[in-house]
């Protein structure tokens, strides 16, 4: 079949919303079409060439849709199902799943290669070259053709428009408070970036009872959008935090701190690790560039004699087949906030403009609404 897609033909090139020629799916496959997909900021890293992965490429891996064909093999989900792809595909077999941290199944290695995981071939084509896709999803298209690894069935209540964050940005953030940071009542947190994964850290951090949470961002728009989503103090830049905490916790600093700007800076960890407290955790969710050679600039020697704690999060350090549902209950109950958590909706020949007003400061998340 036909279908429409933003491809990604080489580094520093704009998005190219084009025709593309879609297979059927394969067996344990899926054919969704997708109803909206949000713009995550990994998706600019393909862009710049922070995220090296293989191109020409259909980006996108935020996405939620309805299921219209399953390949041979696939007796869990049927047409007419609504399903959320997570970015990271769940085999529920191998270590990682059976532990119980999804969020690291083994057939996210083949992430970077973005092919299908059945056999390794595409079922995207253009311009006569097989296309990858962003997190093996390429949810920038109207319609897709994805592993059932990827796909979670969800309640057909749910707005698919909202429903797609939990693809990446809201679970993302919210389990970097949640499960990374382990935020526990009466804490200090302190959130560096409120954009998508950020506001959805600030939102943990409230329901996991925080008593304070200080959002770092240099756009006004963010900070003011930090304290709807449950910050209770705003800052502009770490520097400022810095005698801000020690005024405000009389000294003691951060019990956590959670590092989810646009794009890591290992130069910036010193900072980070300032404001964490004696055993203070600092967690870093955001994605640093895959050639940044340059290390990170921070004392180990505070890092041994506070017994301070620097730990990694991917997918907020969750279970995605079991927090999907969770929050998305949660959302149902008005104890999570989906709807504020997008700005403007475009369509998907406005990606272009979408992603610059990313840069610009100017959404906390953009979604991308189709037909």
């Amino acid at each position: 079949m036909k279908t429409k897609a933003a491809v990604l033909w080489e580094v520093n090139a704009p998005w190219s919303v084009e025709e593309i020629e879609l297979d059927a799916p394969g067996p344990g496959e899926v054919l969704v079409k997708i109803a909206a997909s949000g713009m995550c900021h990994s998706d600019e890293h393909l862009t710049t060439g922070d995220l090296p992965f293989a191109l020409p490429i259909v980006g996108g891996h935020e996405g939620a849709g309805v299921v219209e064909q399953v390949g041979e093999g696939v007796s869990w989900i049927a047409p007419g199902d609504h399903v959320v792809f997570g970015f990271i595909p769940s085999c529920g077999r191998c270590p990682s799943c059976s532990t119980g941290h999804q969020n690291l199944c083994d057939l996210g290695a083949l992430m970077g290669l973005g092919l299908q995981i059945s056999d390794g071939t595409s079922r995207h084509h253009a311009q006569g070259k097989d296309l990858t896709l962003m997190c093996m999803l390429g949810t920038f298209a109207h319609h897709t053709v994805v592993n059932e690894a990827s796909c979670i069935k969800i309640e057909k209540d749910v707005p698919l428009d909202k429903a797609c964050l939990l693809g990446c940005g809201v679970v993302t953030g919210w389990g970097s408070a949640v499960y990374a940071a382990d935020v526990t009542p009466g804490d200090t947190v302190v959130v560096v970036g409120v954009g998508g994964i950020g506001a959805n850290a600030i939102q943990g951090a409230k329901i996991a009872g925080a008593k304070r949470i200080v959002a770092i961002d240099p756009v006004e728009f963010k900070r003011e959008k930090a304290m709807e989503f449950g910050a209770t103090h705003t800052v502009s830049s770490m520097a400022e935090a810095l005698p801000f905490l020690q005024e405000l916790t009389w000294g003691t600093m951060a019990n956590k701190v959670i590092m989810t700007m646009g794009v890591g800076d290992g130069q910036l960890m010193g900072e980070a690790m300032a404001l964490a407290a004696k055993r203070g955790r600092v967690v870093v969710t955001n994605i640093h560039p895959a050639f940044e050679m340059g290390g990170a600039n921070m004392s180990l020697l505070d890092l041994t004699l506070m017994e301070k704690q620097l730990v990694g999060s991917l997918f907020g350090s969750g279970n995605p087949r079991a927090d999907i549902p969770k929050l998305l209950g949660m959302y149902r109950e008005g104890q999570l906030d989906l709807d504020g958590l997008v700005t403007n909706t475009y369509t998907l020949d406005d990606i272009n403009q979408g992603y610059q007003d990313m840069r610009d400061g100017k959404n906390i998340r953009g979604v991308l609404v189709y037909e």
